[in-house]
């Protein structure tokens, strides 16, 4: 057993304004995956994610609703953790960031980075509503962007380039409260000192946290040198108060982040020897993983490190970057008329099977996966329905009719049995890297070796009551339970509904260690009951159905 690690991951926040889709539980099921594996190889690792509770689309929508925002979010964070429970997410700690611990942190942070003289106050030009007589945040601006020209961009940054700019800078704006053309007003706003930060980060962003094809963007921000942040809003805005300044909010960027260490700091307090500075400390030997989407990479790769750094905490082993999840090829939005929200999914599906499908594309690039429900039904009924459940189906039925449940006493083809287990190594290093769709790769090429194998020994041309030719049946069918084992195992992080059942079926628990250890007399499986059904065209025809925005 290697030298047990203690790490802790994160997902970004998911935000408390609407319902997850399928779109959004991706970066869920990828750092999932990658904790399962830690956890079974025996690190101690903690995970955890929180509602990102603060900001103007949360104010908009709450009064638009006619409810208080701080009901709204609450409703949202248990709509959130209870479909992600259904995912299977192992979180240990599922928060929001409108907490009591998250406004200490931000009160804290503020009063640090201020005494340390990384904030300043100046008088910016602001867009101001004459219809409504407000200042509007960057989300109450539409606009073109000023870096790519893209249409319907916000004021702070672009979805389409990642550009993130003056909210000033927006070209033709309008606001969306009113539909009319804002006027320019100054307000004193705060900011951080981001600049003073240059070599820093520079340095770190070359130290191993970001893969190449994300150095190459984040290294791009830097040619025209770092720009202050903006950490302030205007009322009505809803969020944290900034201590000693009248009507002045935290901008949701700033206490979204500090979510991370109010999180894991509420779950140091519920649990017994889980200490805040063994993880966060500068010094500390613990490493900090987060997982993020590439839309978010600006304000994780410099904002926050900057802070971390500001006040001498620790800051992140690795940036793992994911794309986007599109349909059929396109942006999944409300625009385009079709988004498959989490809850309908679960409502016809197995999330095992959502899980099974996103780690055929997940890699450790950024590039965008694509979801069709066509080859999604195609990929699970061929490859976990066909390859890898039929194997243990076609193998039991043979133990059970003719031994009474019992494994042989040998493995009957040593040869290809090491082949299974030789590839731990292997994917072990596509687990830690994140490169899950070579894990699935690998798996497929067992499962359809197993049954190759199995399909040439014909098994069942051997059930004659001759004293040989049983024995010969249950060593190849045991051999089939042994494969079907190993894939399993490793399997585990990815498919945990699957895996369960198999462990109850098989009377054995998936452990890592025990991948060489074969099944053998005088071990005894159940009675194989269906692991898993198909997918059917119904089903996929009322996720459709249901998902079709008019």
């Amino acid at each position: 057993m290697q030298n047990r690690k203690k790490i802790l991951t994160t997902c970004a926040f998911p935000y408390a304004n609407g319902s997850l889709h399928i779109g959004h539980i991706l970066e869920h099921i990828q750092a999932d995956i990658w904790v399962r594996f830690n956890r079974m190889i025996g690190n101690e690792i903690y995970f955890i994610c929180a509602d990102d509770s603060h900001g103007t689309p949360i104010m908009i929508k709450a009064k638009k609703n006619k409810i208080s925002p701080e009901k709204m979010v609450f409703l949202f964070y248990k709509e959130h953790k209870n479909d992600l429970s259904k995912f299977n997410i192992s979180y240990d700690n599922y928060y929001l960031t409108h907490s009591k611990e998250n406004y200490r942190f931000c009160k804290l942070i503020y009063k640090l980075l201020k005494r340390k003289k990384l904030i300043f106050s100046k008088y910016i030009s602001q867009f101001y509503d004459c219809k409504i007589n407000m200042f509007l945040s960057d989300r109450l601006i539409q606009g073109k962007c000023p870096e790519c020209n893209s249409e319907k961009q916000y004021s702070d940054n672009c979805n389409i380039c990642g550009a993130n700019y003056c909210s000033t800078d927006v070209i033709n704006p309008i606001s969306i409260l009113s539909k009319s053309v804002p006027i320019i007003k100054k307000s004193k706003h705060l900011f951080f000192d981001l600049p003073k930060f240059e070599k820093f980060l520079k340095k770190w962003i070359h130290s191993g946290v970001l893969k190449k094809e994300n150095l190459r963007k984040v290294s791009e921000w830097f040619k025209n040198g770092l720009k202050p942040w903006d950490i302030s809003r205007d009322a009505p805005y809803f969020g944290f108060k900034i201590p000693n300044e009248k009507e002045k909010y935290f901008y949701v960027w700033l206490d979204a982040p500090i979510g991370y260490l109010s999180t894991f700091k509420n779950l140091c307090d519920k649990k017994e020897k889980i200490f805040f500075s063994e993880f966060w400390d500068v010094n500390s030997k613990s490493e900090i993983y987060q997982f993020i989407g590439k839309d978010v990479i600006y304000f994780h790769s410099l904002f926050w490190p900057a802070i971390l750094h500001g006040i001498n905490l620790k800051k992140p082993t690795k940036l793992f970057v994911h794309g986007h999840v599109t349909l059929n090829g396109e942006k999944m939005s409300k625009s385009n008329g079709f988004v498959i929200k989490a809850k309908t999914y679960l409502k016809y599906c197995d999330s095992d099977f959502l899980r099974y499908y996103f780690s055929m594309k997940i890699s450790s690039c950024a590039k965008d996966i694509d979801f069709s429900l066509s080859d999604f039904m195609n990929k699970v009924n061929s490859n976990i329905i066909n390859k890898i459940v039929n194997l243990a189906s076609r193998s039991s039925s043979f133990i059970d009719k003719y031994f009474e449940g019992y494994l042989s006493y040998k493995i009957e083809n040593y040869e290809l049995y090491c082949k299974f287990t030789s590839l731990k190594e292997k994917i072990n290093k596509y687990f830690q890297s994140n490169n899950i769709s070579f894990i699935i790769y690998e798996i497929i090429k067992l499962a359809e070796l197993a049954n190759q194998y199995f399909n040439k020994k014909s098994p069942w041309k051997l059930t004659e009551e001759s004293k040989d030719k049983r024995n010969k049946l249950h060593e190849i069918s045991s051999m089939g339970i042994n494969m079907f084992y190993i894939i399993m195992i490793y399997l585990k992080p990815i498919l945990p509904n699957l895996s369960k059942k198999t462990e109850d079926f098989l009377n054995i628990s998936l452990k890592w260690e025990n991948i060489n250890k074969p099944l053998l007399y005088p071990h005894l499986i159940n009675k194989f009951k269906p692991l898993c059904n198909r997918i059917t065209k119904s089903q996929i025809n009322y996720i459709k159905r249901e998902s079709t925005i008019k």
